[in-house]
């Protein structure tokens, strides 16, 4: 059985408190070795645990930009 190459998931730890968030980060943490993981979140402990964050801002109306931030370790 080959695991799946990667997984979008949509902001699927916005309902858990902080510490459930930690451990969820843990988990995918755990499972990075084998699928990639593309998370959508707003969340600090999801955030923490990255290796890579992208996001977009507009620093001017109308032009968007794309800004990305490479973590050494992550969590």
């Amino acid at each position: 059985m080959k695991p799946t190459p990667f997984c979008v998931l949509d902001e699927i730890e916005a309902a858990l408190d902080d510490a459930n968030v930690n451990r969820f980060a843990d988990f995918l943490k755990d499972y990075s070795t084998r699928t990639q993981f593309i998370i959508i979140t707003h969340r600090k402990g999801s955030m923490a645990a990255a290796d890579t964050l992208y996001g977009v801002t507009m620093e001017e109306k109308g032009v968007s930009k794309v800004v990305s931030l490479k973590l050494e370790g992550g969590k």
